[in-house]
């Protein structure tokens, strides 16, 4: 089978073939594979990004797209980097999302749903829509963490908010618009400054640190290839998380 390599500093190759569906690309039809993520579509049409483009690993939250498609009312909110493009997709890639974050100084603050409240009082407006949940790439119950925050459980928003990548999608298709994801970071700055309990071994390992006892170890990692380091992260001890997601010791300090 022949193949072709699409896009200028992509290494994607596509197979002999592939279909070609029609896509609008900030308002222009194009004739795209219909293999392609948005991002490497958006390429493929000729188009060069110079931002919102991050990770192209969906961990980032960089590339956030909105786009309809021909005949369905319905608007659709995704990461560019993991949608695959649909036929007669209309595309509009949004640089950022304008949401209010709140000022404040960590140190001054208690990890209370009153603090919550008072920075970021639109929690409150939530209707319980669960739009926000829906529009999330990452899977998260955004409802449910804001829901938390309202009761003053920063640990357990905290944690249900741990995965979020900061992209904004939720605070877009809320109608009460709540900044989720300004919530969620300031849910887990507190949990960690106040909640989390301090790690008793943290003194020693210091010591340890500065007594060079990992210096042969630091130098042979820095010796190892790409490969190597990657063989050696694969292998590493796992956490140990219940079916929530907390780790046992953390889950008894709350």
């Amino acid at each position: 089978m022949s193949t072709q390599t699409i896009a200028s500093g992509d290494r994607t190759i596509l197979p002999e073939g592939t279909r070609m569906i029609p896509v609008y690309v900030m308002g222009k039809k194009y004739m795209l594979p219909e293999t392609l993520t948005i991002q490497k579509a958006i390429e493929y049409a000729g188009y060069q990004y110079i931002r919102a483009c991050g990770c192209r690993g969906g961990i980032c939250g960089a590339c956030p797209t909105v786009w309809r498609t021909m005949g369905d009312y319905q608007l659709h909110f995704g990461l560019a980097c993991q949608t695959v493009i649909e036929e007669n997709m209309v595309l509009a890639q949004l640089p950022f999302f304008p949401a209010n974050r709140a000022e404040y100084k960590l140190e001054e603050l208690a990890p209370t749903a009153e603090t919550l409240v008072a920075l970021y009082p639109e929690i409150l407006k939530c209707v319980g829509c669960n739009t926000c949940t829906r529009a999330c790439p990452m899977d998260i119950d955004v409802m449910g963490y804001i829901n938390n925050a309202m009761r003053g459980d920063v640990g357990r928003a905290a944690k249900k908010s741990f995965d979020c990548i900061q992209c904004g999608m939720c605070s877009a298709r809320c109608p009460a618009q709540i900044a989720h994801y300004h919530v969620a970071q300031l849910c887990r700055r507190l949990y960690a400054k106040y909640i989390v309990p301090a790690a008793k071994h943290t003194a020693s390992r210091v010591a340890e640190v500065e007594e060079g006892k990992y210096d042969s170890a630091l130098e042979a990692l820095t010796k190892m290839s790409a490969e190597e380091l990657k063989e050696l992260y694969v292998a590493r001890e796992a956490e140990p998380f219940d079916s929530e997601g907390w780790e046992p010791e953390d889950k008894a300090n709350l």
